[in-house]
């Protein structure tokens, strides 16, 4: 018998590697035409496949035909009505809402026409009591809804006095014509000849700002002031101590006494405060007290 020479053909050489390759696995390359080598030199099959054998039939994939989803018909939904009320609105008939919101228990302050915070809080309690959105703006149910619950609100419901009680003027206050300002009852007073003609709610600076007392006069007014050291609105602004002023606030009108000014005497009615501010005079006497 023949022994082998030892020496392996071609093609053995390849089977082998085949099968060496399948039994370890290898890692995946792409490969072009016959071939390509690796970093070692070896060449891999190409990832073509092979044709099939003839006469065998190989049934095609069936064709996909893209669909386009069938439109459906466009429905608008119905916008929501305009609210006749929201958070910054202003007016007699904001102050007419935060008045009938009072006769609910749902205000408890002075209405100011001015819609803020405190008023938007109010409304949702009064739409959460009557099952309706809580939206925090007035939607003409919602306002139907209050009035058919609430009575024709009085002059004096619609601009009180003040909600705090006046305090007993200073004697300094009891002569002539005086803005009279009392720091224990935050209220101002307007006292003509020891009368009280009108009163309005007030506020003042805080501990680091603290607003000035003592007797004072109006030294200018400025309807239209802007603060040039806070760069803010300063309305109906009559000045009586340097930078301190009485001056309306329209932080004052929507967040109450949770602030502080800066020094100046804050007013949150606009409309009494305007009025002073047309009935006051340069030079007229300003009583600040504890």
């Amino acid at each position: 018998m023949q022994r082998s020479s030892g020496r392996r053909t071609a093609p053995a050489v390849a089977a082998v590697l085949v099968v060496a390759a399948f039994a370890v696995g290898c890692r995946p390359v792409t490969v072009t035409g016959a071939g390509s080598p690796d970093s070692k030199g070896v060449r891999y099959a190409p990832t073509t496949p092979a044709p099939p054998p003839l006469g065998h039939h190989t049934p095609s994939a069936p064709a996909r035909h893209a669909t386009k989803p069938h439109p459906r018909t466009a429905h608008p939904r119905p916008s929501a009505p305009r609210p006749l009320m929201a958070p910054g609105s202003r007016g007699a008939q904001v102050r007419e809402l935060q008045a009938r919101l009072a006769q609910l228990g749902l205000f408890g302050r002075t209405p100011t026409g001015y819609y803020g915070p405190a008023t938007t809080t109010a409304v949702r309690a009064f739409q959460r009591r009557q099952g309706l959105p809580r939206t925090g703006t007035v939607q003409p149910a919602a306002w139907r809804a209050l009035r058919s619950r609430t009575h024709r609100p009085s002059q004096t419901q619609l601009h009180p006095p003040t909600a705090r009680p006046v305090g007993a003027p200073d004697p300094r206050c009891m002569r002539g014509r005086v803005i009279c300002i009392s720091k224990r009852s935050n209220t101002l007073a307007w006292v003509v000849d020891g009368r009280i003609v009108s009163a309005m709610d007030v506020r003042f600076g805080s501990q680091y700002t603290p607003t000035r007392e003592g007797t004072f006069h109006i030294t200018f007014k400025s309807r239209h002031h802007i603060s040039t050291l806070y760069h803010t609105a300063m309305p109906y602004a009559m000045f009586f101590s340097g930078g301190q002023a009485v001056h309306y606030s329209a932080d004052f009108a929507a967040h109450g006494y949770r602030g502080a000014s800066h020094g100046c005497v804050n007013v949150r009615d606009k409309q009494k405060i305007a009025a002073l501010f047309q009935t006051v005079k340069g030079g007229t006497k300003v009583v600040v007290y504890h």
